[in-house]
């Protein structure tokens, strides 16, 4: 699905009864090009027949963290205390918005709900998403804040090794303003969030939300707060440290990594993917457990790897593929993430997932 694609779908399942005339005038197209991109939906098979009938929801909506990256990539190892050669990188981030672009790649429709000041950043992150039919109208545009700033040191190979975070702007995203987004949620294919958001908007969000939720742990701190709703959380996704967090225990090993999943599932979690440092994924759902190892060895840790994993398993559960086949189409999609420069790259797509894997999407 193109851009205009998923934006005219997202539009047609908004309102089945809409004109072709409606269509072209909301895109600022003629209504002969309208007419050319419902007919490549109908042969898609997104749109069923008449009257618009389309193919179940349309969209996905990610909730989470939108900002500016600031990062910079030493030459040499890191040597603390001194000032080190390298590279720095400014580029558009934050793992909500991460998320949704790298679904977007994959020709999955996107609205993202965030929180963003009413600076020039903000305005970036406004028109990127707009270029890349990401849906970003039902965000929290607050007057008088700054957009978000995450800032990190990696080392020479990419592995992010420290991080500050000011997020403090994503405290606004309430469960009172949440509240008024229930009815797009509830018809939404799913919800992925991160653990950017307040606590209590979390489990606001879980209790109320009639479509799966997908969670990512974000780091050892924002996991606790996904404690109180494991149970009613479709998929997690965790690194060993957020893991250990969720567990209760700690893993040093293959047999406490394998106890901490099955803690996760006891709790209620029904498809758990732990990303370990050494590389690959652990993977547990009632059925099954085991580890999927990454083809081209260990992980580049890289800002944006683990957002592209979730994508992936995104994508996974919407063509109702198994858990191991999600896992590796979101293994297959961290690695092509780790092969570009920025925290998504554009190379991203569907045939290259297809290549890598050998798996029918």
């Amino acid at each position: 699905m193109t851009n205009r694609e998923a934006q005219i779908f997202q539009w047609i399942t908004e309102n089945p009864m809409i004109s072709q005339e409606e269509l072209a005038a909301k895109a600022g197209i003629a209504r002969s090009s309208a007419a050319v991109h419902i007919s490549n939906l109908m042969k898609k098979g997104y749109i069923l027949g008449k009257g618009y009938v389309t193919s179940g929801p349309s969209y996905c909506t990610v909730i989470g963290s939108a900002n500016i990256d600031i990062g910079g990539t030493p030459e040499e190892a890191l040597t603390e205390g001194d000032s080190n050669s390298g590279r720095a990188i400014q580029s558009l981030g934050g793992a909500g918005r991460n998320t949704a672009h790298n679904l977007r790649l994959l020709g999955i429709g996107v609205k993202l709900i965030t929180a963003i000041g009413d600076d020039p950043n903000a305005r970036s992150i406004i028109e990127s998403c707009e270029e890349l039919g990401i849906d970003i109208a039902h965000s929290l545009k607050t007057s008088g804040e700054s957009t978000p700033v995450y800032l990190y040191i990696a080392d020479e190979k990419g592995n992010i090794k420290f991080s500050v975070s000011d997020m403090r702007i994503y405290e606004k995203l309430t469960t009172k303003f949440i509240s008024s987004k229930m009815e797009l949620l509830n018809k939404s294919r799913m919800i992925i969030l991160d653990t950017n958001i307040p606590a209590g908007t979390i489990q606001y969000l879980c209790e109320k939300c009639r479509a799966p939720v997908f969670a990512s742990a974000e780091s050892r701190k924002r996991a606790e707060k996904l404690l109180p709703v494991l149970d009613r959380l479709c998929v997690v996704m965790a690194n060993e440290a957020e893991a250990e967090v969720l567990s209760g225990i700690r893993i040093q090993d293959k047999d406490s990594l394998e106890r901490a999943a099955d803690i996760i599932l006891e709790k209620g979690v029904k498809n758990v993917f732990i990303l370990p440092e050494k590389g690959g994924v652990y993977c547990a759902c009632d059925e099954e457990q085991f580890m999927v190892n990454s083809s081209g060895g260990q992980h580049i840790h890289c800002n944006g790897a683990n957002d592209a994993f979730m994508a992936g398993v995104v994508l996974g559960y919407m063509k109702h593929l198994s858990i191991r086949q999600m896992a590796k189409i979101g293994l297959a999609a961290l690695s092509i993430t780790g092969e570009g420069k920025m925290a998504v790259n554009p190379q991203l797509c569907i045939p290259a997932l297809v290549e890598r894997t050998r798996i029918e999407l």
